[in-house]
């Protein structure tokens, strides 16, 4: 059983996932190599856990108790003392990737398994030239990471047994819903998924059918609705194969089939209208506090997460 875990990278998602390992009851050691950006790491899992103990999600001493196991350093080396897996969080850049697998291969013994938050790089060649390619294994986190319940593991055909079981054992542990993939394929499921929906709501848009705002209230109010409890895929047996079959043989010919960017997005892009973090995207947030928006966000995502859990409690007993 791993009784320390290493997260490098202090960015959104790796505090996260240092949030979601300590309050799993494992010690992690965050690293990074600003100072700065671990200050701001630990300020920002500071205020997440009290928003939880705001909720009554966690009580004041659980929020204490997760702080004291999460140590924050900028020294590699001292990241990695005791850890028997290493979770790596750091920027989507296949070549500074690799620059640190490499560092890790050389510093640690091949019984430490070595897990990549990548979302689009393929693992296989992130690894190209490991010297103990069976111990790396992918281990995608959603954003929010303390709050969303799904981990995409993703392993390659040398990754070993023992590797991929104790992956999935820790996100058992520390209350996550690993989903392993049965082979690789660029963007996982998740995002593959995201990025097919967001294609046709872009089209919806260009084609004036409905304005952004009352593209995200039909998935709100409707599929995303019920997709909190049942996919699209029980939606389609719930709903009958003989309608679906229908409704696909219909719909699909007038579905977009765009293979690039939409035409909206890219404009937006270029004159650096980027969303939330520039104040103006497909939305508008002028005038609009993001940090508000985000905590009422969280706010929301820990409730539905407690009663997910305490259905799950109920079913199970």
């Amino acid at each position: 059983m791993l009784e320390q875990v290493t997260v490098i990278g202090a960015g959104v998602m790796g505090h996260g996932i240092a949030q979601t390992v300590a309050a799993g009851g494992i010690p992690v050691r965050l690293y990074d190599l600003a100072a700065d950006t671990l200050q701001r790491a630990e300020a920002s899992i500071n205020d997440n856990l009290n928003l939880y103990v705001q909720q009554k999600a966690l009580s004041a001493e659980q929020k204490q108790q997760i702080c004291k196991r999460i140590q924050y350093t900028t020294d590699l080396d001292d990241s990695l003392l005791g850890s028997g897996m290493i979770l790596e969080a750091i920027p989507e850049v296949p070549d500074l990737k690799r620059q640190l697998f490499e560092k890790l291969e050389e510093r640690c013994g091949p019984e430490v398994i070595i897990a990549s938050n990548t979302s689009t790089l393929p693992l296989s060649t992130l690894i190209r030239h490991a010297v103990h390619p069976e111990r790396y294994i992918i281990a995608h986190f959603i954003n929010p990471a303390p709050l969303i319940p799904l981990v995409e593991v993703v392993k390659h055909e040398l990754t070993s047994e023992s590797a991929l079981q104790a992956t999935v054992n820790l996100l058992n542990r520390i209350g996550k819903s690993p989903v392993v993939l049965k082979r690789e394929v660029p963007g996982f499921i998740a995002n593959r998924l995201q990025a097919a929906l967001l294609r046709e709501a872009m089209a919806l848009i260009e084609q004036g059918v409905a304005d952004a705002p009352d593209i995200d209230r039909v998935i709100k109010d409707g599929p995303g609705f019920r997709w909190a409890f049942i996919g699209p895929v029980e939606t389609a047996d719930y709903g009958g194969l003989d309608t679906w079959k229908r409704v696909l043989d219909n719909l699909l010919p007038d579905l977009d089939k765009g293979e690039k960017a939409p035409e909206t997005i890219n404009r937006l892009v270029a004159r650096n209208d980027l969303g939330a973090k520039t104040g103006r995207g497909l939305c508008s947030y002028e005038g609009v506090s993001v940090e508000e928006q985000l905590q009422a966000r969280d706010t929301s995502f820990i409730k539905l997460l407690q009663m997910k859990q305490a259905l799950a409690r109920s079913q199970g007993s």
